[in-house]
């Protein structure tokens, strides 16, 4: 893709998703995800109502009237994006692939984090850690994040959400928001997930297509594992062979939504023809 192009792309994403943050998704967001604790602010004079635990016994002996201590939360936050670029992410049966809603969410995320003046960074991972930018405040910040996003090409086209994980672990000192978006295709991340859900306020967001829910009747097919680059015939008018798949898939997202219940982590899952602005809004509601 040349640079003029990338461009465009990016500007195109920042325009409805900048949009989004800065009309919809900055308000839940602040509300959905406290800071750290409170800090003082200042002092100001006693009014009808206010908690007498919090008059300033030294301030008011000095100015002979009540004078009490105001405390506001202690905002800033960190988010991390951690963003899932294995080759079953490059799937779409409709007029988008699951990449591009990826790309559109983390990007109304990270503008979202922005406007409330928090930090935000991003983990792009495959079998391993293809790319990590640190935690930064600031839209030019953003921008590049997102550039990242569209552009970058992974050396593995595998998954390993556990390495991610782990990595996620030994990178994030301090508790931060960690937004975990992939199509959640595999097990095998308990463990890892427990550890990373016990210092972070962690959420899993699931993208899927409706033509991964099942395999339709079609007769002798050839099929390619988008993560394993195999090719393979696979006779689909078998009733086993449809009914396996469904197994296997449904068998995946129930993993993802027990193990992430039960680490104590959130959930959402958006379909590439849905809402994914409904489904994050009904998300922040819920937590509020």
């Amino acid at each position: 893709m040349e640079t003029k192009e990338i461009l465009k792309k990016v500007r195109k994403i920042e325009i409805k998703t900048r949009r989004l943050s800065d009309h919809i998704f900055s308000g839940e967001y602040h509300t959905s995800f406290k800071g750290r604790g409170m800090t003082f602010s200042e002092v100001r004079q006693y009014q009808y109502g206010d908690d007498v635990r919090a008059i300033d016994w030294n301030v008011t002996a000095r100015y002979n009237e009540p004078y009490v201590k105001v405390f506001e939360e202690e905002r800033e936050l960190t988010m991390m994006l951690m963003v899932d670029c294995s080759g079953s992410e490059s799937f779409g049966s409709k007029n988008q692939f699951k990449n591009e809603i990826v790309t559109e969410i983390a990007a109304t995320l990270a503008f979202s984090s922005t406007q409330n003046n928090d930090k935000v960074g991003l983990i792009l991972f495959s079998d391993e850690i293809e790319l990590f930018i640190p935690p930064k405040k600031g839209k030019s910040h953003v921008l590049r994040i997102i550039r990242e996003l569209i552009e970058f090409k992974p050396k593995s086209k595998k998954t390993n959400l556990a390495q991610a994980l782990k990595f996620l672990s030994s990178v994030m000192k301090k508790k931060a928001i960690v937004f975990l978006i992939s199509d959640f295709m595999i097990k095998e991340y308990e463990q890892t997930l427990k550890i990373a859900s016990k210092k972070h306020d962690l959420t899993g967001i699931r993208v899927f297509d409706k033509r991964e829910e099942s395999i339709p009747n079609l007769g002798m097919v050839n099929m390619l594992d988008a993560e394993t680059g195999e090719s393979f015939l696979v006779d689909t008018s078998s009733k086993s062979v449809r009914m396996n798949y469904e197994k296997y898939y449904k068998e995946n997202v129930k993993y993802f939504t027990e193990i992430f219940s039960k680490c104590g982590a959130g959930t959402v899952s958006t379909r590439v023809d849905e809402s994914y602005v409904t489904k994050l809004l009904g998300y922040f509601k819920a937590r509020n």
